[in-house]
């Protein structure tokens, strides 16, 4: 759908996920040659890597790609790896199936009242006024890199070196996708070209189409570099528009002034609205009306694995035991709890239900759990160079860390030397368990932080607080680690891992924008969002500020302020006000308190001060 067309409908959501392996990876209860097939099976899926949900692979024939990439990668350490995971899952899942069998045997009446009883109160927490939007940008290092090259339109092409990052939509019908080997999408796509990555161009774009954005709901709130979510509720109000018109105004415009396309989903809540945006991608956008009978109908066949959150382990775990949809969900809720935990019991009702988020705010705002750097090089087992690296490291960290203005316990650390003098005794140790071990990533994460940022006076005494990026607050760049949304228990994305590290040392080796760069990582970091320049009536407003023990308006410096209310707070204040009311009354005689307070005043120096003409004399009754 080109971005002037109304929005439509999706076709019946894509599923890819499991496809042709579904039925070879169902544990079967014959013979071990079955089992071997079946676990050689879910090896193949598990090959395909976590970007199998990405849009423009409807039609290419998945059991051939997990073929080349299984003959492709068949004794390498990567191949080794997700064997031992195949086979640590497979565990895992026979446990699960052999502790289900136990509890078919129980009566679970009240694990069924219970998980009734949940519903109907998650149900009971629906917000259906919201018009929330997430908006992403198709194949987007692709789409930037094809700006320069159009020549590429209809060439398949991919921006990556060692593991690809993205991949045009010519390159997806071939089986290609992010996270792959560069060799084996070769394997599959012999014509396949390859970009090397260029973050400044990326991040430049981004920048406009986040101004844009900023258009619409300046508290967006950044997923990725790539894509966002917004409430646009107020602007719809405020326009008379309709939620579909005013993503088609905005796609229309993002188009127009940055020459790419996004995709968007519309819907009651950020769950909902990031499963649509993919369902009519390319340059397409998906309206989920905010009704309940229409968004239960519309969770009941959607595949699990197209749900933000669930991956290949829990997709597979959930498959074994009845769950492929999240209709499924219901039909085996009274064994949830006490197969997966709590947690994933909570998860997977609201997924049911079609229940998320509705609370749309800049991803700076978020608290931060943790703070952490790495860097990817080549294989490495001198103890020198390591050290090196790992210097490096914590000199990295420490500049993140004074960004995020925070500290980190068991001593609240943050300094280079600090960093490095706890992480070194961690090297030590994994040379001495390890010989002649050989790294090529290092990294460095702090948790449990303790904020350094200096209190704000103003948002003390309940005033405006300084704006983020103000000399006192300053504003991080550093990579985030916001892992879930406050309070709702959704999880952002992730990178593949793979990928990440491949990418890590492509872009230290070729991007021009050095080593001090905040991007310098990925390119998935998290941005502020673009302050947009005030208008004159909004800057009026900020003009005064009120004092908050009279309530009378103030310049708006803070050293006059806090003189003000330290005046307003004052025991010669209350004293003097004191003197007036008694002066009010009918003296029996003259009071010397004034002449005494003159006089002491100038024993002590005070300089009188000429009265704001603004300030009225304080009375207290």
């Amino acid at each position: 759908m080109t971005s002037g067309e109304p929005a439509q409908q999706a076709k019946e959501p894509r599923s890819p996920e499991l496809g042709p392996f579904k039925d070879q990876i169902a544990r079967p209860q014959d013979p071990d040659s079955e089992n071997t097939n079946a676990d050689l099976a879910s090896l193949k899926y598990s090959l395909l890597g976590p970007s199998l949900t990405k849009a423009g692979q409807d039609k290419v024939d998945q059991s051939k790609v997990a073929e080349v990439i299984y003959n492709s990668s068949k004794g390498s350490k990567f191949f080794n790896r997700e064997e031992e995971r195949d086979k640590a899952l497979t565990v895992k899942i026979d446990q699960i199936l052999a502790k289900k069998r136990q509890l078919e045997k129980l009566d679970l009446s009240r694990e069924l009242r219970a998980a009734d009883a949940l519903l109907a109160q998650l149900e009971a927490s629906r917000d259906l006024t919201q018009h929330i939007v997430h908006i992403d940008c198709d194949a987007f290092y692709a789409a930037v890199e094809q700006l320069d090259r159009p020549e590429l339109a209809d060439l398949p092409f991919a921006v990556g070196g060692g593991v690809l990052t993205t991949c045009n939509y010519v390159a997806r019908r071939f089986g290609c996708r992010s996270g792959m080997a560069g060799f084996v999408a070769k394997k599959l796509c012999p014509q396949l070209i390859l970009l090397p990555l260029n973050f400044d161009k990326y991040n430049a774009k981004a920048a406009e189409v986040r101004e844009i954005l900023a258009d619409y709901d300046p508290r967006f709130e950044s997923a990725s570099i790539d894509e966002a979510y917004l409430n646009i509720t107020q602007y719809c109000i405020d326009h008379g528009m309709e939620a579909a018109d005013v993503v088609s105004q905005m796609r229309r415009e993002i188009h127009e002034k940055t020459h790419i396309t996004v995709s968007a989903g519309i819907a009651a809540n950020a769950r909902l609205a990031k499963i649509c945006s993919n369902m009519n991608k390319p340059n397409g956008q998906y309206v989920l009306p905010r009704d309940r009978v229409v968004i239960m109908e519309f969770m009941r066949d959607l595949s699990c694995r197209q749900v933000n959150g669930i991956g290949r382990v829990l997709e597979r775990e959930l498959g074994a035991v009845g769950i492929s949809t999240c209709g499924d969900v219901y039909t085996q809720q009274q064994f949830i709890e006490k197969l997966f935990g709590e947690k994933t019991y909570n998860f997977l009702l609201r997924c049911y239900l079609g229940l998320g988020r509705t609370s749309i705010q800049p991803a700076e705002e978020y608290e931060r759990k943790s703070v952490g750097t790495e860097r990817t090089f080549r294989d490495m087992d001198n103890p020198t160079q390591l050290r090196e690296q790992l210097r490096r490291i914590a000199e990295d960290l420490e500049k993140d860390m004074r960004r995020a203005e925070c500290k980190a316990p068991p001593k609240a650390v943050y300094l280079a030397d600090d960093l490095y003098d706890y992480a070194l005794p961690m090297l030590v140790k994994l040379e001495q368990e390890v010989p002649n071990m050989k790294l090529r990533l290092l990294g460095l994460r702090c948790t449990h932080l303790l904020s350094r940022k200096k209190p704000d006076t103003l948002a003390f005494f309940g005033f405006r607080p300084r704006r983020a990026g103000s000399v006192e607050t300053g504003e991080s760049t550093s990579r985030m680690n916001p892992k879930k949304a406050a309070g709702t228990g959704e999880e952002w994305e992730e990178w593949p891992s793979e990928a990440r590290n491949d990418v890590l040392l492509a872009e230290r080796a070729g991007s021009s924008s050095g080593t001090d760069s905040p991007f310098w990582r990925h390119g998935k970091e998290v941005l502020p969002n673009p302050k947009k320049e005030k208008q004159p009536a909004e800057v009026m407003q900020e003009e005064l500020w009120d004092c908050p023990i009279c309530n009378r308006p103030q310049t708006p410096d803070e050293r006059q302020l806090n003189e003000h209310i330290d005046l307003c707070l004052s025991r010669q204040t209350i004293r003097d006000a004191i003197q007036q009311v008694a002066a009010s009354t009918p003296p029996s005689g003259k009071s010397s308190i004034p002449e005494a307070k003159k006089s002491k005043d100038k024993k002590r120096g005070r300089q009188s001060t000429a009265a704001d003409p603004r300030q009225k004399k304080l009375r207290f009754t």
